[in-house]
């Protein structure tokens, strides 16, 4: 298999406090990968060194073998996009031109959306059920269409990573699965966070266990997801049920 990212010992502190201990991880073409742990344990921090929100030591993070500090970062956006969880915070822009900021890295600062960026936004809007909806405000949609939107903004970019940090989070129940039933069919490599843990057992091809910034374990779900790695590490009682092959967690309470 290809390899696509590949983090090798990546540290991080703020001040005193350690958040990334030595932690590494690799991603192959086509892989649909999760990261878990509990909160604190430095997932999100994790990601955004690979989406370049943080600056990593040097040669700890590659992408595509390349060291992600020799890729200047319009290039980066090339090669992959972030679909992350929705805010609050209301946009002044329409749902096409939340689209098109997809095709921002193909063009110059000042450079204007041709006909074909317009083209593969309408496309993108359509695969996620927004077509409709592309002149609508923003901002005025519900959490679960602008999650959409979002996800047609990552589609428009065309590139062939897309790493999600918590997109499904504070969403209801439909469209979680929704969401994640159609990254699943997407040709893509694909690298997130998940806080809801049956969902990444259900859609990851494998799955790294992060705590108190250490990778713990690593392997396909049903090889990770254990009675006793969901006492130890998230410190609750559960009986895992076979679904299809996939571990299943139904939640007995805490220990």
């Amino acid at each position: 298999m290809e390899e696509v990212i590949r983090v090798s010992g990546l540290s991080f502190s703020v001040g005193d406090r350690k958040i990334l201990n030595e932690a590494s991880l690799l991603v192959e073409r086509g892989q649909k990968v999760g990261i878990i742990g509990p909160n604190g344990s430095g997932k999100t921090t994790f990601l955004k060194h690979i989406y370049r929100v943080l600056s990593p030591q040097k040669k700890t993070v590659f992408i595509e073998q390349k060291p992600i500090e020799s890729i200047s970062f319009s290039d980066t956006a090339k090669k992959l996009a972030v679909l992350k969880q929705e805010n609050s915070k209301d946009f002044d822009f329409s749902v096409i031109d939340m689209v098109l900021l997809g095709r921002s890295p193909y063009h110059n600062y000042f450079e204007s959306y041709d006909e074909e960026d317009k083209r593969i936004a309408r496309e993108a809007l359509e695969q996620v059920g927004m077509l409709e909806n592309k002149g609508a405000s923003f901002g005025r949609l519900s959490g679960g269409e602008k999650q959409r939107v979002l996800m047609a903004r990552a589609i428009a970019q065309d590139t062939d990573i897309l790493v999600m940090d918590e997109p499904t989070n504070h969403l209801d129940v439909h469209y979680q699965w929704s969401i994640m039933e159609f990254i699943k069919k997407m040709d893509k490599t694909v690298l997130g966070v998940f806080h809801e843990l049956n969902l990444a057992s259900t859609f990851c091809d494998y799955i790294y266990i992060l705590d108190k910034g250490k990778i713990v374990k690593s392997g396909k779900p049903e090889d990770v997801i254990t009675k006793d790695l969901l006492s130890s590490v998230f410190k609750v009682n559960a009986e895992i049920i076979d679904s299809d092959g996939r571990p299943y967690i139904v939640f007995k309470g805490t220990n």
